[in-house]
C-alpha cells in the first residue's frame, strides 16, 4: 500500500538534524539499543507512535552486530541482507522512502543509526495506519505492529484476523514481549 507524499509529509519526513548517533561497536555483544533512546523518543514522537514500541523493536533487532564494516561484509556474502540498527530490507526501505519522500538511500541505514531509527518509525507508522482498529484480543496493537515489522503488512493483517503466526513469528513475538522491560528501562534512563 503506497501512499503519495504530501508537501507537509515530505518536509516532515526528510531527515535533517536528528542528533549525534554513535556508531555501533565493532566487537560482537557491544551494541546496546539504549544508546539510541533519545533518537527513538524523537523519531517515535514525529511518527505519532509509542517510543516503547520503537525501542522494543530495536531490542528485538539487536541480535547481530550492526557496525557498518560488518554490515558491508555481510552484504557481500548475502546481498539481500537487512541493514542498520533496525534491520530493514531494501524492499521495505524503498516502500517507506517513496511513501514519505525520503532523500536517503538504503545503504545509508548501515552508516547512520539515527536515519535507520527514523525510517523504522515511519514504517511502523505505515503499518499502524493499515492495521484494522478491531483485531483479535490475544495480541495488543503494539504486538501486531511488531509482528508486521518482522513479517510484513499482509501477515500482520492476517494475524489481526486470528490467523495463527508461524514458528518464526511466534519466536519474534516472545522476544518482543521479553524485551519490553529492557526497552522501558532504556527509555526511563533517557528522560
Amino acid at each position: 500500500m503506497t501512499r503519495k507524499p504530501t508537501a507537509a509529509s515530505m518536509k516532515k519526513s526528510r531527515r535533517t538534524d536528528v542528533g549525534d548517533a554513535p556508531t555501533p561497536p565493532l566487537r560482537p555483544g557491544g551494541y546496546d539499543p539504549a544508546d539510541y533512546a533519545a533518537i527513538v523518543v524523537r523519531s517515535a514522537g514525529e511518527a505519532g507512535l509509542s517510543p516503547l514500541l520503537v525501542m522494543t523493536v530495536l531490542h528485538n533487532e539487536a541480535y547481530k552486530p550492526h557496525h557498518p564494516l560488518l554490515e558491508r561484509l555481510w552484504q557481500w556474502w548475502k546481498p539481500a541482507a537487512s541493514f542498520g540498527v533496525a534491520n530493514m530490507h531494501r524492499a521495505t526501505f524503498e516502500q517507506v522512502r517513496q511513501a514519505h519522500g525520503l532523500t536517503g538511500r538504503w545503504q545509508d541505514l548501515r552508516d547512520d543509526p539515527a536515519f535507520a531509527i527514523h525510517v523504522a518509525a515511519l514504517y511502523l507508522k505505515d503499518l499502524d495506519q493499515s492495521l484494522p482498529r478491531q483485531h483479535v484480543r490475544r495480541y495488543t496493537r503494539d504486538e501486531l505492529l511488531a509482528l508486521g515489522y518482522n513479517t510484513g503488512e499482509r501477515n500482520m493483517r492476517a494475524f489481526a484476523r486470528g490467523v495463527p503466526p508461524g514458528p518464526m513469528a511466534r519466536s519474534y513475538l516472545r522476544r518482543f514481549r521479553a524485551h519490553r522491560t529492557c526497552a522501558a528501562k532504556a527509555l526511563a534512563a533517557c528522560v
